[in-house]
C-alpha cells in the first residue's frame, strides 16, 4: 500500500532549479519547516505555509499535494 497524499514538493523544487533556502529567504517559512517538507517527513502543514508556497510558487494545493485512491 502507499500512501494517498503524495507531496510533489521537491520534484516541483527541482523543476524550476529552487533551493530550499531561497525559498525560505523569500517567503519567510522556516527552512526547518520546508526541509521537512521536501524530505516528506512532516505530518502536517499550516494553511498559512501553504498559502505562502502557492503564492511563492505560483500553483495550487494539488500541485504540491495530490491525491491519489489507492483503489485506481
Amino acid at each position: 500500500m502507499y500512501d494517498m497524499i503524495v507531496n510533489n514538493f521537491s520534484r516541483i523544487l527541482g523543476e524550476r532549479l529552487l533551493r530550499v533556502t531561497k525559498v525560505a529567504r523569500d517567503t519567510g517559512i522556516s527552512r526547518t519547516t520546508l526541509t521537512n517538507i521536501y524530505y516528506k517527513k512532516s505530518r502536517c502543514i499550516s494553511f498559512d505555509v501553504l498559502d505562502k508556497l502557492c503564492d511563492y510558487l505560483n500553483c495550487s494545493t494539488s500541485d504540491i499535494f495530490e491525491y491519489r485512491n489507492p483503489g485506481t
